[in-house]
């Protein structure tokens, strides 16, 4: 086992049991067994524990007291996950990895995902006792296996980690620095094609200090994180492994308390994973996942575990875990150092956003016109030929399309639309026909008109549209309803959220850059969670949240985790409730990442029985031409399925044909 570096706070959370005694654990252990059903409760005590170390004595111990093999007991006794967890912790770290490489490459099928995980995240020396523990376990050659079970760019990466020599000097060269950013970028966004021999080299080879300067400079350089060009650039296993390896350069725990939450979260449990992880990780870095789960997903590894599993099996691993960071009812300062790093990087960030909607080529308005109203006369609709045309044009061409056809045939292009199609494909294609601030104007109307007000509906839209969206959204709302938005909002909602609302629609946020000094004083400003009663605070968030540029914003929650050890969305989560709470979060969530923001509202509108329809029409339709693509990639990189999969899942028919139109592809 890698043992901490000189110096270095050990991070696990199992730790060598004191006063052990390995004949008398075997002995524990055999009587657990003995006789008809076994002592579940007694062995996953013992085991957990132990030590990896001390757990190899007493198989030595129980082999010369019982001349029996501990491992194959532990076998007949007990079954299911529970078996594998309890036997994947008897098994020393390398043996235990080359087991499950050797699953991951043996029967029909390989699961990549094992493969890439080990891979990527081992250091050399654990490489280098995999490939020895392998060969004496298995009289076979890992790497001759891997070549005979992958192929492409995949297998030519794999095979690099798999030599284990990735560089180690910590003393790193600007140029060469310098030179690998250039390297990179020459070989992915500035070639016609991709130079993958490239990518694999310099994520293969370089030392992890050196690749995070290259990471950094290369955001600079490009305006692009390096997996956003990876994911533009390579595709299949070969992206998902050159992400990994990315992940874990930048920080290994993350990657793995990503793994962790990917595996629990949704319907079913990936058990493998959580158990090769939990095992593999239990005496190297368990604290500092535990604490990085904590941040990025608000609730404790424990609780996730706790939720997700059962029996024996839940107990085990709850051991693994080591502890319950919510009990704490506090961030630790590790973790608070992560959310101050995921600030840093939105900081710099400037991320090109795409839609998916692009203007039509050789665009003619009769024609369209033409083939629209064809569509449209006599018996039957033809739908496929109104999503075809609607879908790929712009909205400008679009508007242009509604004037042809008044010209052509002096009818309303909207009304006979209207009377043809109906229900969830009419919405969404009557929607993509408005333009983009009536359409928002029409959205807000919607929210507040009849009984009962859509807050989360107004949220979404005022959180996220910029200056002057808000403006043009106003002048549309008064020319379509004959009032001002703001008066329509007075009269529907009320107090602090009102205000909330109204602050946002009148479109005055700053939009000049950070000022570092201010930015201390906001997030001083809002820091104080103690003073004053709860309305006092809303109004301090109010102030800040409503008025500041997003830039400046960045800057103010960063200086909020140093002074607070919180990261601020979890601060407005704990101290706040209702509408003024989901406000303040969207508007956070719409600074860190907007893309991401929306790709969680598109998950939560199609996750769980029936469908938010409206939801997932007025994302679809408003983010289309803005940023779609990257919300696509967002869905995907969160909840490891593509947004156009969730919605070939979740919708049917023409409405289905037109979301995926409007979607764009298949990641």
């Amino acid at each position: 086992m890698a043992k901490p570096a000189q110096g270095a706070k050990y991070r696990g959370s199992i730790h060598d049991f004191p006063d052990f005694d390995p004949s008398q654990d075997a002995e524990t252990l055999y009587n657990a067994m003995k006789g008809f059903g076994s002592d579940k409760e007694a062995i996953l005590e013992l085991i957990t524990s132990r030590s990896n170390r001390q757990r190899q004595e007493i198989c030595q111990n129980y082999k010369s007291l019982y001349g029996k093999d501990l491992i194959a007991d532990l076998k007949y006794e007990l079954t299911g996950k529970f078996e594998r967890l309890i036997v994947g912790l008897m098994r020393p770290p390398a043996y235990g990895d080359a087991k499950e490489m050797k699953d991951a490459i043996s029967g029909i099928g390989t699961d990549e995902k094992c493969l890439i995980e080990i891979l990527a995240s081992r250091t050399n020396e654990q490489i280098h006792q995999l490939v020895a523990a392998y060969k004496d376990a298995y009289e076979r050659d890992l790497e001759a296996d891997v070549i005979g079970d992958t192929s492409g760019h995949f297998r030519k990466m794999l095979v690099v980690l798999l030599q284990g020599t990735r560089e180690e000097d910590d003393v790193v060269s600007e140029d060469l620095v310098q030179q690998d950013v250039q390297d990179l970028y020459e070989a992915g966004e500035l070639k016609w094609g991709t130079d993958e021999a490239q990518f694999i080299y310099i994520l293969g080879n370089r030392s992890k200090q050196h690749l995070r300067l290259v990471f950094d400079e290369y955001l600079k350089t490009t305006g692009k994180p390096i997996e956003a060009s990876i994911r533009g650039e390579l595709s299949g296993d070969f992206e998902k492994l050159m992400l990994a390896v990315v992940k874990c350069i930048r920080s290994t725990p993350e990657y793995f308390a990503e793994r962790l939450f990917k595996a629990m979260k949704g319907l079913g449990t990936r058990d493998n994973t959580l158990i090769r992880i939990m095992v593999s990780r239990s005496e190297l870095d368990m604290l500092d996942i535990r604490e990085i789960f904590r941040t990025k997903y608000e609730k404790s590894l424990y609780s996730m575990i706790k939720n997700d599993t059962s029996g024996e099996y839940k107990k085990a691993l709850l051991k693994l875990c080591g502890g319950d960071d919510d009990a704490a009812g506090q961030f630790f300062p590790e973790a608070a150092q992560v959310a101050y790093q995921m600030w840093e990087l939105s900081a710099v960030a400037r991320v090109e956003l795409k839609g998916t909607v692009h203007p039509a080529r050789d665009f003619n308005p009769d024609a369209d016109a033409k083939a629209l109203r064809k569509a449209m006369k006599g018996l039957g609709t033809d739908e496929d030929t109104i999503i075809n045309i609607i879908t790929h044009r712009s909205n400008a061409q679009r508007q242009q399309i509604r004037q042809a056809f008044k010209s052509h045939f002096g009818r309303d292009l909207m009304a006979d639309l209207k009377s043809e199609i109906s229900g969830d494909l009419a919405r969404l294609i009557l929607g993509l026909m408005m333009p983009p601030a009536h359409y928002d104007a029409k959205q807000l109307k919607k929210a507040m008109e009849g009984a009962g007000t859509d807050e989360q509906a107004l949220i979404e839209i005022l959180a996220t549209r910029t200056n002057a969206e808000i403006r043009a959204i106003n002048e549309a709302y008064k020319e379509d309803y004959h009032k001002s938005l703001e008066d329509a909002l007075s009269s529907d909602t009320s107090g602090h959220f009102k205000r909330i609302l109204i602050s946002l629609a009148t479109g005055n946020r700053e939009e000049g850059g950070e000022d570092r000094e201010r930015a201390r004083e906001d997030a001083q400003e809002i820091a104080d969670t103690s003073s004053g009663d709860k309305s006092s605070l809303e109004t301090r968030f109010m102030m800040i949240l409503c008025t500041r540029s997003y830039q400046h914003l960045r800057r103010v929650f960063q200086e909020f985790v140093k002074m607070t050890n919180y990261d601020v969305e979890h601060t407005i989560k704990k101290e706040m409730s209702g509408d003024v709470r989901d406000a303040f979060v969207a508007i956070v969530q719409s600074v860190k990442n907007k893309p991401l923001f929306f790709a969680d509202k598109l998950y939560k509108s199609m996750k769980g029985a029936g469908t938010d329809e409206k939801t997932l029409t007025r994302i679809m339709v408003s983010r289309s031409e803005i940023d779609l693509l990257n919300i696509r990639r967002e869905f995907i990189e969160k909840y490891d399925k593509s947004l156009h999969q969730a919605i070939e899942g979740d919708t049917s028919g023409d409405f289905l044909k037109a979301l995926l139109a409007i979607c764009g592809g298949e990641d």
